[in-house]
């Protein structure tokens, strides 16, 4: 047995020419249904007589052309409103094909674009000199039945162009979303590279610059380090460039944090407390800048002096703390430019956490606190 909403989803998948098609042979068929006459228009009262072949294909006229009313919206108009117009006056039988012409004016207002402001001031002129066919040809029909049926069909032009109107709003609320989408992603990628470049770039200079102050015979190991920063901060732009051609590269996060502390030149102790719960990659990624960027910091401002990286693994939190021993730093002193601390404040908020960076007792701190779940689900309105 089908779920329910199974066919209803099958159909919004079909294409608008196979409905197109699909209505056209269903009211093709109708029209042929004497039983199915009785909701037929019918305008005057002159003796009606069935016309053989020629009412065929008027009837023809009027709903085969169902079949291109999404792709030529104003020519499907046009035929049936000429065919359904000559059936009238040429007062053939009435049939259930005369319907077409609401499905037409329904499609001229969803879907015309060339001709949307002519063509209903075309209808009508065209409706005008078919009510004097019909009045010169004897009918009694009084003005007030013309007034209705042009009323229903403006409606129906009306409800077109009301659908018409919401796509196209929907259209351009998608273009703004998708360009707020792209504005996140390039800042995103603005911190990023900042995380990336800064760090390891630092890294290097620090090395760099205490290699002259080491004895000759260390120095294969300097250069070992700096070479492995370039290699670390290389592999982190691959990942970036993965990331703008949609690569799947995967992001470093927590368990990349004992190859973070432990690098020449640097006294931190890593301390992990608690079970490590599995996190989303934005929640793991965001932990490992934090840590990356206050030991980038830390080696700016306090080079040499010891540091403790601290992660604690909850329920129901993920707890990073950061602790620079020595002289402590403003926190505006900090980062390249400032976007270095502002940075990880704005990743942590938009996981719903709490981000803190100043002086502690015994130098600079930094600490985060964010859901171990990921960001909370905001409800648009």
């Amino acid at each position: 047995m089908p779920k329910p909403g199974g066919l209803r989803d099958r159909w919004a998948n079909v294409t608008p020419e196979v409905r197109d098609g699909a209505l056209a042979a269903a009211v093709t068929a109708a029209a042929f249904v004497p039983q199915l006459a009785m909701v037929g228009a019918q305008f005057g009262d002159l003796p009606r007589h069935d016309g053989g072949l020629a009412a065929a294909l008027l009837v023809l006229g009027q709903t085969l052309p169902l079949a291109v009313r999404s792709r030529w919206p104003a020519l499907t108009l046009a035929i049936i409103a000429l065919c359904f117009g000559t059936h009238e006056v040429l007062a053939h039988s009435p049939t259930f094909g005369s319907l077409a012409l609401y499905f037409a004016l329904y499609s001229a207002g969803a879907r015309e674009e060339r001709f949307r402001r002519a063509l209903p001031a075309a209808v009508s002129v065209g409706y005008v000199a078919f009510a004097v066919l019909v009045a010169l040809r004897g009918s009694p029909t009084d003005l007030l039945t013309y007034v209705v049926y042009y009323v229903v069909l403006a409606l129906f032009w009306a409800l077109g162009a009301l659908v018409r109107q919401r796509r196209r709003q929907e259209a351009e609320r998608r273009r703004l979303t998708a360009r707020a989408a792209a504005a996140d992603e390039r800042a995103r990628l603005a911190r990023e590279l900042h995380d990336v470049v800064t760090h390891h770039v630092t890294a290097m200079v620090v090395q760099a610059d205490a290699a002259q102050y080491l004895p000759p015979g260390t120095a294969p190991e300097v250069f070992a380090a700096i070479t492995g920063s370039g290699r670390e901060a290389l592999t982190e732009l691959r990942f970036l460039l993965g990331v703008l051609e949609a690569t799947g590269a995967r992001t470093p996060g927590l368990s990349a944090l004992p190859g973070l502390v432990e690098q020449p030149g640097r006294v931190v102790d890593l301390v992990e407390a608690g079970e490590r719960p599995e996190l989303p990659a934005e929640t793991e990624l965001t932990a490992y800048r934090i840590v990356q960027e206050a030991l980038t910091n830390a080696a700016k401002h306090a080079a040499g002096r010891p540091a403790t990286v601290r992660v604690g693994y909850g329920a129901d939190l993920l707890e990073i703390e950061v602790t620079t021993r020595g002289p402590a730093t403003e926190p505006g002193e900090l980062g390249s430019g400032g976007r270095g601390l502002a940075g990880l404040r704005e990743r942590v908020d938009a996981l719903g956490g709490r981000f803190a960076a100043g002086p502690s007792a015994d130098g600079f701190r930094v600490s985060a606190q964010f859901p171990v779940a990921g960001p909370p689900v905001r409800s648009g309105r």
